[in-house]
C-alpha cells in the first residue's frame, strides 16, 4: 500500500510552491484542443477508458487522447457506477444494472501486469432490478441494490469478463424496500441501511448470513457511503456522518440542527472523508458553498468555506487523497484534507449554475489516477486536468455529456 504524504510543516511548503509554480501558466498555455471522433473500434491503447452518458446512449472515450471508441445508443435516463473489476461499467437503466465492457484490461504478468485495450461492447448482460440503485465494489465482490425491492444482489465481477451469461449471485431482501446502500464486508458479512418507503434512520452489520449483529439508528435520511483508510465504512446522515470501524458504530456530529452529507468522496488510503454539506431541510434546491471533512479517527467534522457553489457531482480525491471539488465558478478546488486549506484552484469551465432538475446535465468531476476529468455540457467538451500539474487537456464531444464514470 503507497503511504499518502502528509500535508503539513515542510511537506506542506513544497507542495504549495509546486502549486504556485503550476498556477503561473495560464489557462491557454496549458490547455490542448482536439475534437473527438469515433475510432476505430479495436484499438493497442494501454491507457483504461471512461464512460460518458448522453441523452439517448452511451459513449466510451479513451482517457489519454480524449477520443470516443465507441456510440452506444441507449434509450432512458442512464447512470454508471464502476463493476469492480477495472474494466465494465454498470449502466442503471430500464429493467435493471446491464454490463457495458469497456474493453480496457490488466492482465497480471510479474510484478507489473500488461494493459489492454479491445472493441468495447455493451453486453445483454442485465442484474434485474425494479429500481436500479447503487453499486458498491468492496472486498472483492459488489453489491446492487434494488430500491425497489429492497434486494442485494452481490457478484464477483471478475466473472463478468467471461460470462455469457449472468455471473452466480448472493441474494437477500431486507424487510422494507427503501432508497438504500449495501457494502459488503471482508468476512462475507454485509453493511444494510435500514429504512422503508416513507424514511431511513440508519445502518446494520449482518453477518455472512444475514443475521443482523449490531446496528446504529442514529443516521436520519442515511444515503451514500464510501471507504476510508483502515477498512472504515462512511454513511452521509442529515446530521453528520456515521463511521463504521472494527466492528463499532461510531457517529460523527455536525455543529447545525441540520446538516446533511449527502454525498460522499473517500480514499482508502487517507483516514479523511470529503462530503457535500446541506443546511436547509426545506429548500428545494440549495446551492451550498461549504463542504465537509470528516476525521474518520476523530469523528470530527471541519467545513471549509469554497466561497462558490458545486453539485452533488463535485466531488473527487486526487492521486494523493487531495480533496478535489468542482464549483460553479469554474473553478477545480483542491483542498489539504488535513488542516482544510485550499490550497489551489484551477480554471477549468466558464462559470455556470446547477440546473433545477437533478436529472438535468451539469458539469461533472470523475478522477482516475492523477487525472480529473470534467465535462461541460454548455460547450459538449471533455477536459482532462493533470492534478499536479495543472496542464488541461480537452475534446469536444459529438453529444451533450451527462454522467460520466470510469472504471478504476
Amino acid at each position: 500500500m503507497t503511504t499518502l504524504p502528509r500535508y503539513g510543516g515542510a511537506v506542506l511548503t513544497v507542495v504549495a510552491a509546486t502549486f504556485a509554480a503550476a498556477c503561473s501558466a495560464t489557462q491557454a498555455d496549458t490547455t490542448e484542443t482536439t475534437t473527438a471522433t469515433v475510432a476505430a473500434s479495436e484499438v493497442a491503447s494501454a491507457e483504461p477508458r471512461l464512460v460518458v452518458t448522453y441523452d439517448g446512449g452511451v459513449l466510451v472515450v479513451d482517457e489519454e487522447d480524449l477520443t470516443v471508441v465507441d456510440d452506444f445508443a441507449l434509450d432512458g435516463f442512464n447512470r454508471l457506477s464502476p463493476a469492480g473489476d477495472g474494466r465494465h461499467v454498470l449502466i442503471s437503466t430500464e429493467g435493471g444494472f446491464r454490463a457495458l465492457d469497456t474493453g480496457s484490461w490488466t492482465e497480471a504478468h510479474g510484478d507489473h501486469g500488461h494493459h489492454y485495450a479491445g472493441a468495447p461492447t455493451l453486453t445483454d448482460l442485465t442484474f434485474t432490478a425494479e429500481k436500479p440503485g447503487h453499486v458498491v465494489p468492496h472486498a472483492g465482490v459488489t453489491a446492487l441494490f434494488d430500491d425497489g425491492t429492497g434486494r442485494i444482489d452481490v457478484f464477483e465481477p471478475a466473472d463478468l469478463a467471461s460470462a455469457t451469461d449472468l455471473p452466480d449471485l448472493d441474494s437477500r431482501t431486507l424487510p422494507e424496500a427503501h432508497h438504500g446502500v449495501a457494502v459488503p464486508m471482508p468476512d462475507g458479512g454485509m453493511l444494510v441501511t435500514l429504512g422503508d418507503s416513507e424514511e431511513r434512520t440508519g445502518v446494520a452489520l449482518l453477518d455472512e448470513n444475514g443475521t443482523e449483529i449490531t446496528r446504529t439508528e442514529q443516521c436520519p435520511g442515511v444515503h451514500g457511503e464510501t471507504v476510508a483508510a483502515d477498512g472504515v465504512v462512511a454513511f452521509g446522515c442529515e446530521d453528520g456522518m456515521v463511521i463504521f470501524r472494527d466492528g463499532t458504530f461510531t457517529k460523527a456530529s455536525v455543529p447545525d440542527p441540520y446538516g446533511r452529507i449527502g454525498n460522499q468522496a473517500g480514499s482508502e488510503d487517507s483516514p479523511v472523508v470529503l462530503g457535500d454539506y446541506k443546511t436547509d431541510p426545506d429548500a428545494e434546491l440549495e446551492r451550498p458553498e461549504r463542504v465537509a471533512l470528516v476525521d474518520t479517527r476523530t469523528a470530527s467534522v471541519r467545513l471549509v468555506d469554497l466561497g462558490t457553489s458545486y453539485t452533488f457531482r463535485s466531488l473527487g480525491r486526487g492521486p494523493a487523497g487531495e480533496a478535489l471539488v468542482l464549483g460553479t465558478d469554474g473553478s477545480l478546488h483542491m483542498i489539504d484534507p488535513d488542516s482544510g486549506e485550499i490550497v489551489r484552484r484551477i480554471e477549468v469551465l466558464e462559470p455556470w449554475t446547477e440546473p433545477d432538475e437533478w436529472q438535468a446535465p451539469r458539469p461533472a468531476l470523475e478522477v482516475q489516477g492523477g487525472t480529473a476529468f470534467v465535462t461541460d455540457p454548455a460547450t459538449d467538451s471533455l477536459y482532462a486536468v493533470d492534478v499536479t500539474s495543472g496542464a488541461i487537456r480537452s475534446a469536444e464531444l459529438p453529444h451533450t455529456p451527462n454522467e460520466i464514470s470510469g472504471v478504476a
